[in-house]
């Protein structure tokens, strides 16, 4: 008891260590850069004796590889891979500094990253620094990845580890990492556990209009201000039909189980709101979606340009690419073209096989109460680039929440934080997952 407590007190000290780190990435190569907390890292997995290789795609684009060695090398390694960049955060708009580290009066690490995903970071590291400790071995080798970029294209983390260093994931055909394994209680207390077994596709594109330039006082030939415009306003306007996929679902129907009730499948909107925090669960995954979130156009309010630009984060459900894209087109129209600034297939792991079930095991072992459910993320992570060459990725960064913290509005959102009680839950479900030789 005393090892477990040690290695859950160590796991809220490296969270807050991590977070204090300013690791922003604001895309566009535009990043403060990982470098310092990746040496902070290695620096964790050398004192436990475990080699790590610090690698690095660009200046300051700095992720950390390691091997903790099996008992049976001749069984498949396991993946457990994390990112140490963040997305921006505005420190007038927090209460506490997005950078401290804090730790509260509410026995919460405050501060950017604490859910996404340095808490998870931390608790991998103190797991396999317990290990140390106590001098065990798991039964089959585990690969640590700490990453650069995930919160842009990936292309200096995860990306350029799987081009530049496959031979390190030599042997891995599986992985787990964020948005998975936390708890989301229901309206009538039940505990309701998401494990992602995939991942919506990304499309995210950057959309060109061309017209002509002209003073702005004379009526305007071919305003390509304005018909981008219209064409994102048709865009964000557009209803996108409801798609029930199979791994949907399979998650309707793992909710209809935990909770006891019916889910109408002919109105899934009005179902999110019944069903509160867990029909968020599925409100992003039923279809497909496309927001513009920048422009960009002229330099003078007297001049119409010549150009006009925006950028639109487009997903699409597993088997809905060619879809989604048509429809994009069409609403789009024939004045403005587009073009991929990232481009990557849904992916979706085993909801039937062994280790799903190991990772309920886990959860169920830690809390008899847990009600795990196949999930799919609305987004992507790291687990597409690695699904590349051929390893199937869960989302399983367990923590067990209270039922007021909104596990969700953490994610890029003001006064992130993760209770230190989630991250001892965290620590437990990982250990015991990962010293069990039951799973492939």
């Amino acid at each position: 008891m005393e090892q477990a407590i040690e290695a859950a007190d160590e796991a809220g000290r490296i969270c807050s260590d991590l977070i204090r780190f300013d690791t922003t990435n604001r895309g566009g190569g535009d990043s403060a850069g990982e470098r310092p907390a990746a040496e902070y890292v290695a620096g964790l997995l050398g004192e436990a004796g475990i080699e790590p290789h610090v690698v690095e795609s660009a200046p300051g684009r700095t992720s950390v590889l390691a091997r903790v060695a099996g008992t049976d090398p001749g069984r498949a390694a396991l993946l457990v891979h994390g990112h140490l960049d963040v997305v921006p955060a505005d420190p007038a708009e927090w209460k506490v500094h997005p950078f401290s580290g804090e730790i509260g009066e509410d026995g919460c690490v405050w501060g950017r990253g604490a859910v996404d995903m340095k808490g998870t970071c931390a608790m991998t590291l103190a797991v396999v620094r317990d290990w140390a400790r106590r001098e065990v071995r798991p039964p089959r080798d585990i690969v640590l990845a700490f990453l650069a970029d995930e919160e842009a294209t990936g292309g200096y983390g995860s990306g350029y580890v799987v081009d530049a260093h496959r031979e390190f994931f030599e042997g891995c055909t599986e992985a787990i990492s964020e948005s998975g394994g936390f708890s989301v209680t229901a309206r009538d207390g039940t505990r309701i556990y998401p494990v992602a077994t995939g991942e919506r596709g990304t499309a995210w594109m950057r959309l060109t209009a061309h017209g002509v330039a002209g003073h702005g006082s004379k009526p305007a030939k071919d305003n390509p201000v304005a018909a981008l415009a219209h064409a994102l306003s048709r865009l964000a306007n557009y209803e996108w039909p409801v798609r029930i996929t199979p791994p949907v679902r399979a998650l309707l129907e793992g909710i209809e189980r935990a909770l006891g009730t019916t889910i109408d499948h002919d109105r899934l909107d009005a179902e999110v709101a019944r069903l509160g925090r867990v029909g968020a669960l599925f409100a992003a995954t039923i279809r497909n979606s496309a927001n513009p979130t920048m422009l960009e156009a002229g330099y003078k309010v007297n001049v119409i340009p010549g150009t006009a630009t925006a950028q639109v984060d487009g997903r699409f459900l597993p088997g809905l690419g060619e879809e989604f894209l048509a429809t994009v087109d069409r609403l789009l129209g024939p004045k403005v073209t587009r073009e991929f600034i990232t481009y990557e297939e849904a992916i979706a792991a085993d909801a039937a096989g062994d280790t799903f079930a190991a990772l309920c095991a886990a959860l169920r072992a830690e809390d008899p109460a847990a009600r795990p459910v196949p999930y799919v993320m609305s987004g992507g992570t790291d687990a597409k680039a690695f699904a590349k060459i051929g390893i199937r990725g869960f989302g399983f960064a367990p923590l067990r929440l209270d039922p007021e913290l909104d596990y969700f509005g953490m994610f890029h959102g003001v006064d992130e934080r993760v209770p230190l009680a989630g991250l001892a839950f965290g620590v437990r479900v990982l250990d015991r997952l990962l010293l069990n030789g039951s799973h492939n």
